[in-house]
């Protein structure tokens, strides 16, 4: 299978805008960290004083003991107790603005397009739904380690024929985000596809 290498005028002619200097640096930054907080599931969860389950009777006698004054076992300071500021179930989920999301893809790919690392290819598609016939048509585009395939959509063989390799990963136009991009060692767009990376970026 042919691939051919995307360059800057290629992007230029297909639509794509790029950025010039290192604007949408900060962009980036900001769209992974969102990406890595919104996967958090905030189910962490302590019992405060009030929440454990301990008798409210006092512990003993507030004078005449020689010993500090106490309330009941249910105290942070004892073992057993309740835990004092512990964290409850929250939602760390943050939100980033289209504006930044485009200027971040648009980062992304001028970096991978800088570095020759986004090949294009008319389609692709395995036919027999085989690991090996995968393997073989990825191997005859790029020997990368990490292969991000983006393309408009993909049939239900060459998603099995995918299934078992970790190192090479099938994406939709419509899905793909900068952490993958910026994950894979050489990204592989399918010609149809182009076309909505290029409004992604408009």
């Amino acid at each position: 299978m042919s691939a051919k290498t995307l360059t800057a005028a290629d992007a230029a002619s297909a639509n794509i805008t790029l950025v010039e200097g290192r604007k949408g640096t900060q962009a980036v930054h900001d769209l992974i960290i969102a990406y890595r907080a919104n996967r958090r599931s905030g189910t962490a969860n302590t019992k405060t004083r009030a929440e454990v389950k301990c008798t409210g009777k006092k512990m003993y006698k507030q004078k005449g003991t020689g010993n500090a004054r106490h309330g009941d076992r249910g105290a942070p300071i004892f073992v057993g107790g309740g835990v004092a500021f512990g964290p409850k179930p929250r939602s760390y989920a943050k939100k980033v603005t289209k504006s930044v999301r485009k200027l971040a893809l648009r980062r992304v790919l001028t970096s991978k397009i800088a570095a020759g690392e986004v090949l294009t290819v008319p389609a692709f598609e395995v036919a027999d739904a085989k690991t090996k016939s995968f393997i073989a048509a990825v191997a005859s585009i790029t020997d990368a380690k990490k292969v991000l395939i983006i393309a408009p959509s993909f049939t239900e063989q060459t998603y099995l024929a995918a299934r078992n390799i970790k190192i090479v990963q099938l994406i939709t136009s419509a899905e793909a985000n900068i952490e993958q991009i910026l994950h894979a060692n050489a990204v592989v767009i399918t010609e149809d596809a182009i076309e909505a990376i290029a409004k992604r970026t408009a």
